[in-house]
């Protein structure tokens, strides 16, 4: 837990009304079983169309037999519909529209409305007091009575919608006499900034039949169908021989000419090592309890001679009950967390077990990450990547022009890289920003797009970064930008929980909050967005769902010094066009890198970046020692905007050779000489404490109260300082507070809310 004071103000966006939308893996160490929540969208998806076509066939039949009642029943609306269809566009979030039934002959009719809809709470129907209906059954209509509805209509979202109305009559002396009148309606919603074409016509649903449902819609969800195979890359046979694969990797060290072959055997060290350290957490005929307020979570001890199983955080489980009569299921799920002494698996299927039932419990990894490195290192030589991956300059533009940057606030540093990677001077080659934390290189990517989206017509950007948590930032600094959120579309990988996606992304994101689940949308509306942000392993989906090489003009890779090469290659290899695409990457060789569990693909190269090789190994990247770096392919930043001096000066002198500039804002001096400092002029604090991890019965989640006790006096410390140099306000991003697990989060915030002294002090800006 941290205490942070920052330099800039925080913005909060408004964001604009969702697009209906349609998915890396969640963070790695967060993941379900992907292919199961495909399966649940795809058969939902499935339901959908299924009754859309239904529909469709019965208002397409309807419409093929229209004549003039002879029954002297009419249905009138406004406004009026044209063949039995009612088109509108609105801007506004709600719209009514009336209905009339007008009984106009001398018989008595009785009236059955059903209404069919396919998003729950878009459409209502209300009588004529305004109450809510759901189906009218037998509502008689004598000789010039009318009966009076309305249908309203309630929106915050962009997109086409639309519902059937079928009303059936009876006559008195008759009932077996029916006719129906059908009434389809389609209402366009738009929003401010909403500037796409209007839909066509056979988008809708008259024509849903004839037509494949497109993604216009939230009624309408269609999966990215695969175009590009994913194959399954299992391990070689012979793979635990780790003297004839050292053997072979020393021979031959990394060139373009084994790429492929080389990363390939590295993955799969890596995976049997993987597998090797999951497998010794199996267990056979052991108790499992059940988290208490969980219908589906388990609970299993781990023995006290294993240690550290942070490593099964994610990983798949599969668990059998052995003494249930008749239940021979196995029960899949995934780590949810693990703990010194605990691991919590969260099933996908609730078991009906007694306390005394015993189980066999297995870990498995989940391949799909793996095999989408393996495709991209395959690609990699099929697209012919050479000069990315191995770029010697001699085909980059030695004659780019420089525009120059416009309504921004940056330092010379970040300036000039962003005025190479709008004029992609490197291209094909990859243009490098690096520097240490605080120095701005998320800053300098999106100022780079920021200038592409003002100074370019035709472009399409990709931006990516190896975890979700790094990804949201960057999609967040791109829309505090002023970029819209119709340009701008987060996707989400399917089994990443709602709950971890940020308030200000979620209206830009590939989730339907009607059915509250993440979708992956068709290849057409993926083409469409003009930035996609997503993580570099869930851009295998994008290769996976036949984006073609090309279609990006850049491709963004933020934090890229903390993935392997392999991971880094997903964005590339099937998206990228060297001659027409500018690949971007941003990070800090100097910081923690990947984990890799085996020691020998450590040993020969898997945890090392792309960054990280390209600038210890290929010469353009190299500084001179009189010109220093060449701009034109990578930019050194300098400038660090987030941490005191006596912060920077131990890794400044290690690590950056004493080049970094401290140019943090000079509010930070206030707390140099704050009198709980046990050294003044060095305002960091470590405090030990001897609290204890607690988890309540209905969650996972970690919190420690002894640390939330300590925090509130620090905090009180902090309040108190702060009012006596700046006053009674504490503006926004003033004081940061940052916990590692959701639950210390929620318990500090509760905390805030409940401390007799605190609640006194305004601190409603305090982020937690």
């Amino acid at each position: 837990m941290s205490l942070s004071r920052k330099s800039r103000r925080t913005h909060q966006l408004r964001a604009a009304a969702p697009e209906p939308t349609g998915g890396t893996s969640a963070d790695q160490n967060g993941s379900a079983d992907t292919s199961f929540a495909e399966a649940i969208i795809s058969h939902k998806a499935a339901q959908i169309n299924q009754a859309r076509r239904k529909k469709a066939k019965l208002f397409q039949q309807y419409q093929a037999k229209m004549t003039s009642s002879d029954h002297d029943v009419t249905v009138i609306s406004d406004p009026e519909s044209t063949k039995g269809k009612i088109s509108l566009t609105v801007h506004e979030n709600e719209r009514v529209v009336p209905f009339t039934v007008r009984n106009s002959g001398t018989k008595t009719v009785y009236l059955n409305l059903m209404a069919s809809t396919f998003i729950k709470n878009i459409f209502t129907l209300r009588d004529c007091h305004g109450n809510i209906i759901k189906t009218v059954k037998r509502h008689d209509i004598g000789p010039g009575e009318a009966f009076h509805l309305t249908v309203h209509f309630c929106s915050h979202d962009a997109g086409f919608y639309d519902q059937l109305l079928i009303f059936t009559f009876e006559t008195c002396q008759q009932p077996s006499d029916k006719f129906e009148i059908m009434r389809l309606l389609e209402i366009t919603r738009r929003t401010s900034g909403f500037d796409d074409q209007p839909l066509a016509a056979t988008d809708s649903l008259e024509n849903s039949e004839i037509v494949e449902p497109t993604f216009s819609d939230c009624t309408n969800w269609v999966s990215l169908k695969p175009v590009v195979y994913l194959k399954g890359y299992g391990m070689p046979k012979n793979i635990k021989d780790y003297r004839k694969w050292d053997r072979d990797l020393e021979k031959k060290p990394l060139n373009w000419k084994n790429y492929s072959w080389r990363y390939k055997l590295l993955l799969h060290l890596e995976e049997h090592q993987m597998t090797t350290e999951i497998k010794k957490y199996d267990q056979k005929n052991v108790h499992l309890s059940r988290l208490a307020g969980s219908s589906d979570v388990l609970v299993m001890k781990i023995p006290n001679d294993i240690t550290s199983p942070l490593i099964l955080s994610g990983v798949q489980g599969v668990v059998k009950p052995l003494n249930l009569p008749g239940d021979n299921k196995l029960y899949s799920g995934w780590c949810r967390l693990a703990d010194s002494s605990h691991i919590y698996l969260k099933l996908k299927d609730q078991i009906d077990a007694r306390e005394d039932t015993r189980y066999n419990v297995e870990f498995t990894t989940d391949r799909t990450p793996l095999r989408f490195k393996h495709r991209a290192a395959e690609l990699a030589c099929k697209y012919q990547l050479k000069e990315v991956l191995f770029p010697t300059g001699r085909l980059s533009s030695h004659r780019s022009r420089l525009h120059k940057i416009s309504n921004t606030e940056v330092n010379p540093e970040q300036c000039k890289a962003i005025q190479h990677i709008v004029a992609c001077s490197a291209k094909p080659a990859p243009y490098i920003v690096f520097g240490p934390p605080g120095t701005g290189k998320t800053i300098t990517l999106v100022e780079s797009i920021k200038q592409i989206v003002k100074s370019q017509s035709l472009y399409k950007i990709l931006a990516c970064a190896p975890s979700n948590s790094a990804t949201n930032h960057l999609c967040e600094k791109i829309l505090e930008g002023n970029i819209g959120c119709e340009s701008v579309y987060r996707l989400y990988a399917l089994n990443c929980p709602l709950r971890k996606i940020p308030q200000t992304l979620r209206f830009c994101c590939n989730v339907d909050w009607h059915t509250e689940s993440l979708v992956l949308p068709p290849k057409q509306y993926l083409m469409s967005r003009h930035i996609m942000v997503t993580t570099l392993i869930t851009a295998g989906r994008l290769v996976t769902g036949g984006i073609p090489p090309g279609h990006y003009t850049y491709i963004f890779v933020d934090e890229a010094g903390q993935a392997t090469e392999p991971e880094c290659l997903i964005p590339l290899a099937g998206l990228l066009r060297p001659q027409t695409c500018q690949v971007v990457l941003a990070g800090d060789p100097k910081q923690l890198g990947a984990i890799i569990t085996s020691r020998l693909a450590e040993k020969h190269g898997l945890g090392v970046s792309l960054l990280e090789r390209l600038m210890s190994d290929v010469k353009l990247y190299n500084s001179h020692e009189t010109h220093g770096f060449n701009s034109r392919f990578v930019t050194k930043l300098l400038r660090n905007y987030r941490s005191h001096p006596a912060i920077l000066k131990i890794p400044n002198e290690l690590f950056y050779e004493g080049e970094l500039l401290p140019c943090a804002c000079q509010e930070n001096n206030w707390y140099s000489n704050w009198e709980l400092l046990p050294k003044k002029g060095f305002p960091v604090i470590f405090h030990g404490v001897a609290g204890t991890n607690e988890c309540d019965k209905n969650s996972t989640s970690i919190y420690n109260t002894a640390e939330v006790e300590v925090l509130k006096e620090y905090l009180k410390y902090l309040v108190e300082h702060l009012h006596k140099k700046a006053g009674d306000e504490i503006e926004p991003g003033e004081i940061g507070i940052i916990a590692p697990y959701r639950k210390q989060v929620e318990v500090i915030q509760k905390a805030l809310k409940t401390d007799k002294y605190l609640t006194k002090k305004n601190l409603e800006n305090v982020v937690v």
